[in-house]
């Protein structure tokens, strides 16, 4: 019989560490969460396996909680998905992006190095790197030019990941991962905004929804598939940098027009643009080659856009329903 595995993972409180460890826990891991200490739990995502991991508390910015939580937890893999990932707010907050989403990288893999090199270590890259794009669809060896706090962060926090791969023989891998959205997803960014908006005004809650460039272009995938990859990468045995992406781009109004569409409702009725929610720079196309994934990993999206944002709304109209009911019951 294999012997169990167990992986610690920074930010199992988001969108991909509570798909990240649910699959894990699938495969037969012990699986560790690292947390923050904040006044404030949200473990909302994680309530249904909460009682199947266990939690550490430590925190990107300090080197020795993050040595105590490698200490503790003795993991084989380390998956770093913590960071400040809200674009908008990288803007307003620039250098504390920086101390979480370049730095905190840094720690962490001064801590494996420290504590045990034989640790297998991914880090959350992600196609914000590439910015404005120099050239379409972008790969691997495509130049980065970030366009946000948070895109030059993650160009750091990739480059510190081969520089440590490269120095000290560590096997990290970084997954270049495009937008990927799911039901988990933070209602500030824009792909839950909508769904989350289309199931209120279904419900009558609510009568317009204000969005920024509709134009800019992404490459949207399910985030319940892509937490695969991070996986298959360090179960190759080499370690190396992949894009995962679908290969597919669609615009913000693409979106939109599909969120409306299923469930009956024409999208120009309810939509207005608001130059509030504009960047100051802004990411007008990303698209991934995923030839490198698919060629090693075996990689394939398995969700078309007008399913996963199909799967969206549905949820959100749980969601929406579920908070009527109690606001009603609080009545």
């Amino acid at each position: 019989m294999t012997e169990q595995k167990t992986a610690l993972i920074t930010g199992i409180t988001g969108q991909d560490g509570s798909y990240l460890a649910e699959f894990l826990l699938e495969k037969g891991y012990k699986v560790f969460g690292m947390v923050r200490r904040s006044s404030t739990e949200n473990f909302e995502r994680i309530d249904h396996i909460k009682d199947q991991v266990e939690l550490i508390e430590a925190d990107l910015l300090d080197q020795h909680s993050l040595i105590e939580a490698l200490k503790k937890s003795k993991p084989d893999e380390v998956y770093n998905l913590a960071a400040q990932s809200f674009v908008p707010t990288s803007f307003l907050q620039p250098t504390l992006t920086g101390e979480f989403t370049a730095l905190g990288v840094t720690r962490m893999l001064e801590a494996v190095r420290q504590v045990n090199p034989k640790i297998r270590f991914y880090q959350a890259s992600s196609s914000e790197m590439f910015g404005k794009v120099r050239e379409t669809p972008q790969k691997e060896t495509t130049p980065f030019y970030p366009r946000s706090p948070y895109g030059v962060a993650k160009v750091y926090g990739h480059y510190i990941t081969v520089n440590y791969r490269e120095s000290y023989d560590l096997f990290a891998c970084s997954g270049i991962l495009f937008n990927h959205e799911s039901p988990r997803r933070g209602k500030e960014f824009v792909t839950r905004k909508i769904t989350y908006a289309v199931a209120r005004i279904k419900k009558g809650l609510q009568k317009e929804l204000l969005l920024g460039n509709m134009d800019a272009k992404r490459d949207w995938g399910y985030a319940k598939d892509y937490v695969e990859m991070m996986w298959t990468m360090l179960q190759q045995d080499k370690p190396g940098d992949y894009v995962v992406a679908t290969g597919e781009t669609h615009s913000v109004q693409e979106f939109v027009e599909a969120a409306f569409e299923s469930v009956g409702l024409k999208w120009q009725d309810y939509v207005k643009q608001d130059p509030r929610f504009m960047r100051p720079s802004e990411v007008d196309l990303l698209v991934g080659d995923i030839t490198k994934a698919q060629k090693v990993l075996g990689w394939k999206s398995k969700t078309h856009f007008k399913e996963l944002v199909k799967l969206m709304v549905e949820a959100d109209l749980k969601v929406v329903e579920k908070e009527i009911h109690q606001s009603e019951f609080k009545e």
